[in-house]
């Protein structure tokens, strides 16, 4: 890779200061560092310290963490085709069906997002934010497979210049950019964004060009009012007879993650393997994680004590398994940006994030999706919290002191 890094040095001087393209020196530079690990040095005297990890590939690593979700998503689209059609499928088959549908809105993604991050670095003479590598991704994996490419590329503009570069850019947003993203699509287009899941079929095909279900969560919302106490899940397993598959909707397919959906949040277990390269290379945090299922358990718990309605009868761990809990848990929730940053506040704000999504799912039948409020509802709380863990630790040092 010599001759690349050779004609990298060879172009560089134009690229900086009083150089011909000047003003697209961050843009040379972002290409640069994606290559090569950036080869200057501070100024000052004495030892000199290089780490081969930058804040680019750090959130490389949140993308490779993404990378089973995203993988296993594109398996399930194309899984989800052959399922509906009831024609037998291969393992290839179903991912050439899954990557015809899902890979355009991963690319209209990124380079909508990528063309503001160039655009906004242009005119303020400031390094391209790296952020979009991770939102880039995100925001394809939390919409639906059948959302139109158009609606991706505006809700991925918005969400960057209102969630992020209004407030200053990458490491200064106080919400969740992907969320952002899928709350300017829930409220400007419902219909494409919630409601019951879609099937992909092929346009080609004479048949109908997809159909649609009930989802778990929609399943359990129906149920409010009913005197059965196993209602909920009594329903999801007559749901499943009636589609043709006794185990579709059952914990363990639900679990697996076999089941309609947004592209990257069905899989409880590809979730799972992305939280632990997240905390083995310490890029999440475990508390916020656990805080969130420990959360969800608590509040499933205590509805079911209650039990008013069906879905608060609802088994507390199907909650962890149901919509998009898991996913949100830990690519959403462990933001380092706008996560509380306190070691007891990350437990706060995690167990909140869980309690208020249960919550949501069962008071609020006509969204019974709850993730995506309860993050950003603590994304603007978490700077309370960290700020009264501070306080609190204050008064137990001087009480300590004043002994």
């Amino acid at each position: 890779m010599k001759f690349l890094r050779d004609i990298l040095d060879k172009q560089k001087p134009m690229f900086q200061k009083g150089g011909k393209l000047e003003k697209f020196h961050y843009l040379f530079e972002a290409g640069e560092t994606f290559l090569y690990v950036p080869n200057e040095v501070t100024p000052k005297k004495g030892a000199q310290i290089r780490d081969a990890i930058d804040l680019k590939r750090l959130m490389m690593t949140v993308v490779i963490a993404m990378i089973p979700c995203l993988l296993f998503g594109i398996w399930n689209v194309g899984h989800q085709y052959y399922f509906a059609t009831g024609v037998d499928g291969s393992f290839i088959d179903k991912i050439l069906v899954g990557s015809k549908q899902v890979l355009p809105i991963v690319l209209v993604s990124y380079v909508a997002g990528g063309l503001v991050e160039v655009v906004f670095s242009t005119i303020r003479r400031h390094p391209i934010n790296e952020g979009f590598l991770v939102t880039g991704m995100l925001i394809p994996l939390i919409m639906p497979p059948n959302i139109p490419l158009w609606q991706v590329a505006m809700a991925t503009i918005f969400s960057i210049v209102i969630a992020k570069e209004v407030f200053g850019g990458t490491g200064m947003n106080i919400l969740n950019v992907a969320l952002t993203a899928r709350v300017f699509l829930y409220f400007g287009f419902p219909s494409d964004i919630s409601g019951d899941v879609w099937t992909y079929y092929d346009e080609d095909k004479e048949i109908v060009s997809g159909y649609s279900g009930a989802t778990p969560l929609a399943i359990g919302a129906s149920t409010v009012g009913s005197a059965n106490s196993n209602e909920v899940v009594n329903l999801l397993d007559e749901y499943s007879t009636e589609v043709g598959n006794s185990n579709f909707y059952s914990f363990d397919n639900m679990l697996i993650g076999s089941i309609p959906g947004s592209i990257g949040e069905t899989s409880f277990i590809m979730c799972m393997i992305g939280a632990f390269i997240l905390v083995f290379t310490g890029v999440a945090s475990w508390k916020i994680i656990f805080g969130v299922f420990i959360g969800a358990l608590f509040m499933g718990g205590i509805f079911n004590l209650i039990g008013i309605n069906e879905f608060m009868n609802l088994p507390p761990h199907y909650h962890l398994v149901m919509g998009g809990l898991a996913f949100g848990a830990v690519f959403m929730a462990t933001d380092p940006v706008s996560a509380a940053q306190t070691e007891t506040g990350k437990w706060i704000y995690g167990f909140m994030i869980g309690l208020l999504t249960v919550l949501i799912r069962i008071f609020n039948p006509a969204y019974p999706e709850g993730i995506m409020l309860a993050v950003l509802f603590m994304n603007v709380f978490a700077p309370l919290i960290d700020f009264y863990v501070v306080e609190a630790n204050k008064k137990r040092r001087l009480n300590r002191a004043t002994v």
